[in-house]
């Protein structure tokens, strides 16, 4: 790979097929894993493994989560906030010295984790964006999203702990309904499983007719959540542009 393929940015459709037969998963801009271990030793392990394998390119594209039970990867050409050829090279390199150390990268169901690989979103409906953004970017110490410039984009955590803030146009005020809502993203073969589990669990289905991209649900009283997906996303994007 030269160094024209390894920074260009990946469609979501391209990033997932090029990692999903090794257990890493597209969300939201990022290729994430989970490594179940049986201690903290195996954690650093496993993270040491995985710094190696990304060697010069560690510092600007891997991210670990180490715990007891379980170590979280995710990669991420950071200063595009998108993933990149470098990315989906890097979880190749990864997994296959994790696979060498006998660790296996997966975690994308419930089937093989209680939690499986996610990411949680907030997004918060405005009638003027470019107003209150500033107040939360200031009040969370966050900074402009990479992947989403402008003065209406999203923004995120610089260390990459909490989850990212998007903004929603309004087209008018509503009264008697939640303004923030909750964005979790799942693996493309963990959705169907988890909306029917919030709908067993209580919940009501309110709109599927985004699905596979998204599904939103509501509680007993109403508040909202969203289980998003990358599917079918680069289609949408592509029929918006289309002349």
């Amino acid at each position: 790979m030269n160094e024209t393929e390894a920074g260009r940015r990946l469609s979501r459709t391209a990033a997932s097929e090029q990692v999903v037969d090794i257990g890493w998963r597209y969300l939201l801009g990022t290729l994430s894993t989970s490594v179940a271990v049986g201690s903290m030793a195996e954690s650093v392990q496993v993270a040491k493994a995985a710094v190696s394998a990304c060697s010069e390119h560690a510092e600007a594209h891997l991210r670990v989560d180490l715990r007891p039970d379980r170590v979280e990867l995710s990669l991420q050409t950071r200063t595009m906030g998108a993933v990149t050829g470098r990315d989906a090279a890097l979880a190749r390199a990864v997994t296959a010295a994790l696979t060498g150390l006998g660790f296996r990268t997966g975690g994308s169901t419930t089937g093989e984790l209680p939690r499986p690989v996610q990411m949680l979103e907030l997004a918060i409906d405005a009638m003027d964006i470019v107003a209150i953004r500033p107040f939360w970017e200031a009040v969370l110490a966050y900074v402009d999203d990479p992947g989403d410039p402008g003065p209406d984009g999203g923004i995120v955590d610089p260390t990459g702990q909490l989850p990212t803030i998007w903004f929603q146009q309004m087209d008018a005020e509503r009264l008697q309904r939640n303004r923030i809502h909750l964005d979790i993203t799942v693996a493309h073969d963990e959705a169907a499983d988890r909306v029917a589990a919030a709908v067993a669990a209580g919940g009501r289905l309110i709109d599927d007719s985004y699905a596979r991209s998204f599904w939103v649900l509501a509680d007993a009283e109403g508040n909202e959540v969203c289980v998003c997906t990358w599917t079918d996303r680069d289609e949408r994007d592509a029929a918006r542009t289309e002349p």
